[in-house]
């Protein structure tokens, strides 16, 4: 199987994510105990945010490293994302709010639970759907999109 250009691994990286809505997220503590878990998302075209309690081993790990790892959609069509985050109480921005309840499909200003968002902006990509593409499979680093080679 040819492998796609690296313009044509964007197209389709920005396609799944505007697709949406799950993500799985990793984290880890400051004991390298790691984690995973799937969260919906919000994609704005430039960001990727979740919402998850305050509380949560997620919430901790990833507001302590001041940095998220996110991938989707699948095994076989593999899109990376990492970068910084910032953190963003659910009652801060009602645009937000509203955009990533319609996204996501729940709303955090209805749970019981003290919710909060975390947005990725992406400084790290990486894309790829078979072996052929494991080189050439950073699309982009340090924020910016890498051209063609």
């Amino acid at each position: 199987m040819t492998p796609r250009a690296r313009k044509q691994r964007r197209e389709d990286a920005l396609e799944a994510l505007r697709q949406g809505p799950d993500a799985w997220v990793a984290s880890a503590s400051e004991r390298g105990e790691v984690h995973l878990i799937p969260l919906s998302y919000y994609w704005d075209g430039h960001r990727l945010t979740v919402a998850t309690p305050l509380d949560s081993v997620t919430a901790r790990n990833v507001i302590r490293a001041g940095r998220m790892r996110a991938s989707l959609p699948s095994t076989v069509d593999v899109v990376i994302l990492e970068g910084p985050i910032e953190v963003i109480p659910v009652a801060a921005d009602d645009a937000l709010a509203d955009a990533h309840a319609g996204a996501a499909g729940f709303d955090p200003r209805q749970e019981p639970n003290q919710y909060v968002y975390l947005r990725l902006t992406p400084a790290f990509i990486q894309a790829w759907r078979n072996v052929e593409e494991l080189k050439g499979r950073t699309i982009m680093r340090n924020g910016t999109w890498l051209e063609e080679r």
